[in-house]
């Protein structure tokens, strides 16, 4: 009888503790991941976007800032908004050896123009292993889908071979990654956008494991706002492909704008990072501490068509070519914009007090 007491009460236990699981994973929901710092406590990151071209569109040379340096003048005609001008940076993978970057993070619209066919297409040697070649790029990819990566086989990108291909390459939908001195939410934007469902013209989109969209979407925004209000992180950063606030050519996403921004504002996030506009971009929020910060001048740019902008909140527009770099520490952030030679067209900074929440 003994005996049998005892198994009725570690099955009871056994229940309790999946019960009790379930209940942590209902309330997260998102995948999470854990990224060391250096020993120093900082944090430093290379932030690119918008660049599977098969090296095409200056890729290579984004990846490599191996150009020879243009004059100033050409750099100062490609600047669509005034900016202070800073010390030229030496040439993204030498960039990132003086650096030392703990991880990449790719803002999505990885493989262009259709995404990828299928694990086995080369697109994703040719646009990714073989152009990131640089040692100090050799660190963890933190990755998500653009408009364009659903146009192929979405499930693909998703698809641990590729993995087991290149061990850097790492994309889900939406994801946290933890760190010491920061925690990053990675959120899958594409399928808030109503033109990419109802006015698709000639393009098909994979809509496998999105839908019902809604749903999806109700999801999605519900784990995120849940996650946001569980974080102690002293910098919550936001990353995903569409922009909120942008000047560039597509301008404002409305969907996200009236979904996704009062949950950022609401939960206090200090970053929204972003691609799909082609450009380097950094607008600040007239009405909360939120920065919008645009890393999707991974390759092909040069749109030329800049929106009107207040200039108290446009700090930068660079129609052109670069990538961003982030530094962090528990108590600081500083951002820094780079074109394609390695030179320095914007950088802002931020600290919080040691007893900030």
């Amino acid at each position: 009888m003994a005996s049998k007491n005892l198994q009725n009460i570690i099955l009871l236990y056994k229940i309790i503790l999946i019960c009790g699981l379930c209940l942590v994973y209902s309330k997260t929901e998102l995948p999470r991941f854990e990224h060391p710092i250096k020993p120093d406590g900082s944090l430093s990151i290379l932030v690119v976007g918008d660049w599977g071209r098969r090296g095409a569109y200056n890729q290579t040379e984004v990846a490599a800032q191996s150009l020879p340096l243009v004059s100033k003048g050409f750099v100062a005609q490609v600047i669509r908004h005034p900016i202070a001008s800073f010390p030229g940076g030496d040439k993204m993978a030498k960039i990132g050896g003086q650096m030392d970057p703990d991880f990449i993070i790719s803002t999505g619209d990885n493989f262009y123009e259709d995404g990828l066919t299928g694990i086995e297409d080369p697109a994703f040697e040719e646009s990714f292993s073989n152009i990131y070649l640089g040692p100090s790029l050799q660190k963890q990819w933190y990755s998500v889908l653009g408009n364009h990566d659903y146009r192929g086989d979405v499930l693909a990108q998703l698809d641990p071979i590729l993995r087991q291909k290149d061990s850097k390459w790492l994309c889900l939908r939406s994801f946290i990654l933890n760190t010491d001195v920061a925690e990053f939410f990675f959120i899958d934007t594409t399928p808030f956008v109503d033109k990419y469902f109802f006015r698709p013209e000639d393009d098909k989109y994979d809509w496998r494991g999105v839908l019902p969209r809604e749903e999806y979407l109700s999801n999605q925004l519900k784990h995120l706002d849940t996650a946001l209000k569980e974080s102690s992180s002293n910098w919550k950063i936001v990353v995903g492909h569409h922009t909120l606030k942008s000047a560039g050519d597509h301008g404002i996403t409305v969907e996200l704008e009236e979904r996704l921004l009062p949950v950022l504002q609401e939960n206090n996030v200090d970053l929204y990072v972003n691609g799909h506009d082609h450009c380097l971009e950094h607008i600040s929020s007239p009405d909360s501490p939120l920065q919008f910060l645009t890393s999707g001048g991974g390759s092909k740019a040069w749109r030329g068509n800049v929106r009107p902008w207040s200039p108290e909140e446009l700090k930068l527009y660079y129609d052109g070519q670069g990538f961003m770099t982030m530094k962090l520490t528990k108590y600081d952030v500083y951002i820094q914009f780079y074109d394609i030679v390695g030179d320095i067209l914007h950088q802002w900074s931020r600290s919080k007090g040691f007893y900030s929440t």
